[in-house]
Formats: structure tokens, C-alpha cells, sequence
């Protein structure tokens, strides 16, 4: 494919996947309350008596609510979007490999609602409470909505991304960008990137860190495996095809003249001018 057909590829599939988020978005915006509550409910259950979620704005809570409706058809179109992008991909891979988009597809939207509510059930609550462990008598927590949840939704997309680690590592072992030895020589790197992503990401306390940068650590090590497994395989089919490739250029092509040989030949006359007695 040339450039300019990867391009229209291209545009292809992010139109089917803003088409995919819209229709969604359409979808959780009927169920937009429900989220909103379930989003709210991890901030209500450790602010302190007297404290209150607020809006400083008229629009504050339209808006809120179509960012959340926004953010809940991403995580419903996944599987679609996914799909999409390994589509994308598939004229990088080889024939057996291209049965496994849809499979991959599928898996890939799953690790990415388990980030999701790995942070909503494990992160939130723990961040949460220390957040809130700073409020006095005096001093009274009064967050205001669209911030918190902007934070919120950025933290559970933030997370759904890191579950997509190992098959990130999957295609990249398949297109022999990585390997598991290139992977565990930088290692000591990797986990210092890690946390410092985490650092970056979660709220500026060591256990949300840990929460995060455990995880991520998991899933390098997982990674790892992947790239050792798939990996290996695509390389020996790599070395498997050069002889083979080698061996087709050495081998004369069947269209070129052969020179004769025998008695016939020695018989032949050689061309040449002839002259009238």
C-alpha cells in the first residue's frame, strides 16, 4: 500500500470510531444519572459531616453530565475502537495472524474496562480518604463537582490505557520491535519510568502511587512473557524464510538458454559467413 492509501485507511477507521463513540454516547447519555451517581458516590462516602460536593457555574452540571456521557461511550465503543486499530495494523502481520484481530479486539476492550474499575474499586477509595483526612473543623471540604470528576475520568481512562500493556507488547514482539531480552535489560529503567508515570498520574500520595505503579510492574513482568512467547515464534519464521529466500535467488531460471553439450554439439557447425564456390 502507498502512503496516500494508508492515509485513506486511516481516515476510515477514525470515522467508524467517532461513529462508534457517538452512538455511545447517545447510549449513556439515557443512563447519564446512574453514572453520575455511582462516580460521586466514592467522594460521598468519606466526606465529613457538613461537607458537600458543589457547583460554582448554571452550566456546571449539564456540562459535567455530557463529559461523563462522553467518557462512558468510549468505554462502551472499545470493543469497536480496538477493533479498528488492530484492523489498522493487520496488513503488518501475516495471513495466520490476521484470524486473531477480532479475538484481540475483544480482549483488548476487556483490559481496558478491568483498569477501569481496578481503579474505581481499589484507587478511589483509599485516595479518597486521604484527600479528606486533611479537613478540619475549620477548614470544611467543599470540592467542586466538574474538577473532581475531570479527575476522576482522567485517572479511570489513565488506567485502562496501562491494562493494554502487554498487547502493546504483543504487536510489537510480532513486528520484532521488542524482545523479552531487550525487555529485562532495561528493566531497571522501565521501573523507574513506571513510577515515575505514577507519580505523575495518581493524586500526590504513596498509596495511590503504589496502586498504580504495582500494577504496572505486574503487567511488565506479563509483557515480558508476551514477548517471549510471540516473539520467538515470529523470528524463527523470519530465519525459516531467508534460506528459503536465499535459495530461490541462487536457482537459475528455467527461461535461460542452456549451452549443448555431447556429440551433438561437437557436430554442430559453427555460424558463420558462407562463401560461393
Amino acid at each position: 500500500m502507498s502512503l496516500m492509501d494508508h492515509l485513506g485507511e486511516l481516515r476510515v477507521r477514525l470515522v467508524r470510531c467517532c461513529i462508534a463513540v457517538g452512538l455511545g454516547f447517545l447510549a449513556c447519555w439515557a443512563v447519564v444519572d446512574p453514572i453520575f451517581n455511582a462516580l460521586v458516590d466514592p467522594l460521598l462516602a468519606v466526606l465529613p459531616k457538613g461537607s458537600h460536593a458543589i457547583y460554582t457555574t448554571l452550566p456546571e452540571g449539564f456540562f459535567t453530565r455530557m463529559y461523563i456521557a462522553f467518557v462512558a461511550g468510549v468505554f462502551v465503543s472499545s470493543p469497536v475502537i480496538f477493533y479498528q486499530v488492530w484492523s489498522f495494523i493487520a496488513p503488518g502481520l501475516y495471513d495466520e495472524e490476521k484470524r486473531y484481530i477480532i479475538p484481540v479486539a475483544v480482549i483488548s476492550a476487556l483490559f481496558f474496562v478491568c483498569g477501569g474499575a481496578f481503579c474505581y474499586f481499589m484507587v478511589f477509595p483509599y485516595a479518597f480518604s486521604f484527600f479528606v483526612s486533611f479537613a478540619t473543623e475549620e477548614i470544611v471540604a467543599m470540592p467542586k463537582v466538574s474538577d473532581y470528576l475531570s479527575f476522576v475520568l482522567k485517572l479511570i481512562l489513565a488506567f485502562g490505557l496501562i491494562f493494554e500493556m502487554p498487547l502493546f507488547a504483543l504487536f510489537l514482539a510480532r513486528m520484532g520491535l521488542i524482545t523479552a531480552a531487550m525487555m529485562r535489560k532495561v528493566r531497571r529503567y522501565a521501573i523507574l519510568g513506571i513510577f515515575i508515570v505514577a507519580a505523575i498520574l495518581t493524586p500526590p500520595d504513596v498509596v495511590s502511587q503504589l496502586l498504580m505503579a504495582c500494577p504496572m510492574l505486574i503487567l511488565y513482568e506479563i509483557s515480558i512473557g508476551v514477548a517471549a512467547l510471540f516473539g520467538r515464534d515470529r523470528n524463527k519464521k523470519d530465519k525459516a524464510e531467508k534460506p528459503d529466500a536465499a535459495a530461490a535467488k541462487d536457482t537459475p531460471k528455467d527461461d535461460q538458454p542452456k549451452p549443448e553439450e555431447g556429440p551433438a554439439a561437437a557436430d554442430k557447425p559453427a555460424a558463420g559467413p558462407t562463401e560461393d564456390a
